[in-house]
């Protein structure tokens, strides 16, 4: 997945925001709550992308070649696809887009009313 693949992907989820931190890293967040990075390394250079997942696939996908706890951020159960071989892209957007379910669903019952996502 190119990063203009993954900011296609994680703009179509609702009500997200993007903004560029730490660099030049495309972040992604619901409700001011981070679900998906993926840095700029380049034209032509494979991307790292990081995302937020349960307990269980953290431990699954970190017994996975080219994946690994997400630097600054495993200790929150956060992996990082370190080659692009590691996963598909279907595979990306699914992860995604539990990262994204996870993460609203801590958002408090306001929140979520006010960004228009059902309980």
């Amino acid at each position: 997945m190119t990063r203009d693949e993954f900011d296609q992907y994680c703009a179509s989820l609702k009500s997200t925001t993007h903004v560029i931190q730490w660099g030049d890293a495309s972040v992604w967040k619901i409700g001011g709550k981070i679900f998906a990075i993926c840095p700029y390394w380049g034209e032509g250079k494979q991307h790292k992308i990081s995302f937020k997942c349960s307990d269980l696939n953290y431990q699954i996908l970190c017994e996975l070649d080219g994946i690994i706890p997400a630097p600054y951020l495993a200790r929150a159960k956060w992996v990082q696809i370190q080659n692009q071989d590691a996963m598909n892209t279907g595979d990306i957007k699914d992860y995604i887009k539990a990262a994204y379910d996870i993460i609203s669903k801590k958002l408090t019952k306001k929140q979520r009313a006010e960004l228009g996502l059902a309980d």
